[in-house]
């Protein structure tokens, strides 16, 4: 509510402490808090209805709110935020001029290009930028993949059902009717069985061309409200199954809060061979995705391993015949010319502990470069890193 008031906020704290009624937001384009999905497993799949849910790709780009509205003077007003409520509308002004219908749009940031979605990597290229160049928004020009309706004009439409929304969706944006704005199409199924067909292959089950962009579906129940956070049984992402690696443990550094006291973020790499041998080079970070009796077992080795220490970091013993192998899991790879690698990892996880194999049977880089060139990447970094 604030950044819709003026200070000192008297009436905003009275509302909060229960002494007051709910202040009028003046802000015409506000943020709306944004509701999340959970991560499907197999075993959730026995409690849920087919019938009860709609089904939709999830495409791999950036979640925002496009929000549009007029002022008390009359202005329209426009802005774009992150999920998280930054208002990154500076960065996108080529998108701005589509959003001239009042309303709040739910949906993905992309970049399209012969109408045809690219690659997060390509995408990154529009990201964080202060200074967009007329050249950038015509190499990168940017798109929004509509998910959902949460405002219709002064109308909120949060608490309807997600199906009611979803048709009021297909109306704004066909009143819209502007190509930088497109919906999101659903997926047709019958049974879970025919939904894990489509994910397995989106080209063959309506997202043709596009595919390569697929990087997952979404599970929503047809009577869902729009509910802030991330509610239980509500939404669902069903991901593509991750790509898997064997790298060694670097380098390891304290965690925070409740891991403050254990050696809980880790730095890994694979094998190359470079002056005359092999040798490793760093591909990612990961601090998640390990039990706490493997976050024990990983510090006691820290620690009894560790041969040099810069500040808060610690060097881990890291030699083909003696170190630590992590099975890594990820969803996706890009140029990066922030590591010696020339690659990095996006959404790295460790999967699991690979106390059975030694450091010389971890991966190698080439590895990774093929998967690199399968994806269609170039040969040189082409954007910065997401560490």
């Amino acid at each position: 509510m604030w950044p819709g008031l003026e200070p000192p906020y008297l009436e905003l704290f009275a509302w909060l402490e229960g002494r007051g009624d709910k202040p009028e937001n003046l802000d015409p384009a506000p943020f709306r808090p944004v509701m999340l999905a959970h991560a499907v497993e197999d075993n959730d799949f026995a409690g849920m209805n087919p019938a009860d849910y709609i089904a939709e790709w999830k495409w791999d780009g950036i979640r925002v709110q496009a929000v549009s509205g007029v002022s008390d003077n009359g202005d329209t007003v426009v802005r774009l935020y992150s999920r998280s409520g930054e208002d990154i509308t500076m960065s996108f002004p080529d998108l701005l001029p589509s959003l001239r219908l009042p309303g709040a749009i739910d949906g993905e940031l992309l970049v399209l290009r012969n109408k045809r979605v690219q690659s997060f990597n390509v995408l990154q290229q529009r990201l964080n930028r202060k200074s967009v160049t007329p050249k950038l928004t015509k190499d990168y020009p940017i798109h929004l993949r509509a998910y959902d309706l949460l405002g219709d004009g002064d109308e909120d439409l949060r608490t309807l059902p997600f199906d009611e929304r979803r048709a009021r969706l297909e109306a704004f944006i066909a009143r819209l009717d502007d190509p930088r704005i497109d919906l999101s199409p659903t997926v047709t199924f019958e049974d879970w069985d025919g939904l894990r067909a489509a994910r397995r292959d989106p080209a063959s089950a309506g997202a043709g061309e596009d595919a390569d962009a697929v990087e997952g579906v979404m599970l929503k129940r047809r009577d869902a409200p729009y509910v802030p956070g991330r509610p239980k049984g509500q939404w669902w992402k069903w991901k593509h199954d991750p790509h898997i690696i064997d790298a060694v443990l670097m380098y390891a550094q304290r965690g925070h809060g409740k891991r403050s006291s254990y050696y809980s973020d880790y730095t890994f790499g694979v094998w190359t061979e470079a002056d005359g041998g092999d040798q490793l080079v760093p591909v990612g970070k990961a601090y998640f995705g390990f039990t706490d009796e493997e976050l024990l077992q990983i510090d006691r080795f820290v620690r009894r391993n560790t041969t040099e220490k810069f500040g808060p970091v610690r060097h881990v013993v890291h030699e083909p015949d003696q170190g630590l192998v992590l099975e890594v899991a990820f969803e996706g790879l890009q140029r990066s010319p922030r590591h010696k690698s020339g690659v990095a990892m996006r959404f790295p996880r460790i999967n699991r502990l690979r106390w059975d194999k030694p450091p010389r049977d971890a991966d190698r880089l080439e590895t990774l470069e093929r998967m690199l060139k399968a994806e269609g990447q170039p040969a040189e970094a082409v954007a910065p890193a997401i560490d």
